[in-house]
């Protein structure tokens, strides 16, 4: 299966959120509430193995992932001690891109991932180019000093307030900076998922 690369409004209106985080998104669910097709298909009951599925498919859109990268993450998830559901968000919250991303260096998590493929961002001041790269706590998070003067950046930071930073997280907009405090809580992680339905999913 390939990355999907089709209209991520679609997307959003079928699932009735703005699941990607860009804010073009949420003009577009005030413009169009009802789902994609025409006139909007009707929102029949749907079965519980169908929730779940729809479960595993809106985070695996939400953090850009395929199939086999999430079931990684889902298996690495299973070892750790503590709730596997949690452990899951837990993890993809971790990843660099959705970091760079809720630093507000970027606009999407699709946006945060290019700027790490294109070696925009250092972890302890060494570039990393892999957007599934799982931080730990005390790492720090820069632009690449010859990146700085790019106008994304900063275009991307100035919808940033001091106090919408998640608790997690460190920022300095001043240096392009920012630090991995610790591991996400679930109460804090804020994505409206029902992790439990993809437990439940991969435990038949």
């Amino acid at each position: 299966m390939a990355r999907y690369t089709g209209p991520k409004g679609k997307i959003v209106r079928k699932f009735g959120e703005n699941i990607f985080g860009n804010p073009k998104f949420d003009k577009l669910l005030n413009k169009k509430s009802y789902p994609p097709g025409q006139h909007g298909t009707s929102r029949r009951k749907l079965s519980d193995y169908a929730l779940q599925l729809r479960e595993k498919q809106k985070v695996k859109y939400m953090y850009g992932l395929l199939e086999k990268q999430f079931r990684l993450f889902f298996k690495k998830a299973e070892r750790m001690k503590g709730v596997t559901g949690e452990n899951l968000l837990m993890l993809l919250e971790s990843r660099l891109d959705n970091t760079v991303f809720r630093l507000g260096f970027a606009v999407s998590r699709s946006q945060a991932r290019q700027m790490v493929l294109h070696r925009h961002i250092m972890v302890n001041d060494r570039p990393v180019n892999i957007p599934s790269y799982i931080l730990k706590p005390g790492d720090v998070i820069q632009v690449r000093e010859g990146s700085r003067r790019l106008a994304m950046f900063h275009d991307a930071l100035k919808r940033v307030r001091a106090e919408s930073i998640y608790p997690w997280l460190e920022l300095d907009k001043a240096q392009l900076t920012g630090k991995f405090i610790e591991k996400p809580h679930r109460e804090d992680i804020p994505v409206n998922v029902q992790e439990n339905m993809i437990v439940e999913l991969y435990s038949k």
